[in-house]
């Protein structure tokens, strides 16, 4: 599967939607050129890994207490360092951060998540290398 985002609930984008096209034709591509025996030679590439899923402040109800900072939201894939502000409570105080690494979070505040207990996923930037393939047949 191939999701292309970030888009709202509901909503179709033409922008969002080429997108997905793009990324389909070059896996497509991909698979033709692998299939023709053709060699990828080895690469490097830049990966976020999911780490953590974080809920909103809660009270001993489990009632949300505070919402995303202004400050983050709409920064997904943004680093988010010890001390930036995550959250604010209605009362305007700021919680931040408070880890002992740079973050990249996503799905920040995003309405298909609330039900889940989750107002982002904490995620950590590492690179991968994979070495030259090519199809044995």
């Amino acid at each position: 599967g191939v999701e292309v985002g970030p888009q709202p609930q509901g909503v179709l984008r033409a922008d969002i939607l080429d997108k997905m096209r793009k990324i389909i034709k070059h896996g497509l591509d991909f698979v033709q050129l692998f299939n023709e025996g053709k060699e990828f030679p080895p690469c490097t590439i830049e990966v976020f890994k999911i780490t953590e899923k974080v809920d909103y402040p809660r009270n001993k109800n489990d009632e949300v207490i505070a919402i995303i900072h202004p400050k983050l939201q709409d920064q997904d894939w943004q680093p988010l360092n010890n001390g930036d502000p995550l959250f604010l409570t209605l009362a305007g105080e700021v919680i931040a951060y408070k880890g002992d690494c740079t973050v990249y979070p996503t799905f920040i505040n995003e309405a298909a998540y609330y039900e889940k207990k989750q107002a982002f996923v904490k995620t950590l930037k590492m690179k991968l290398t994979a070495k030259h393939i090519r199809c044995s047949v």
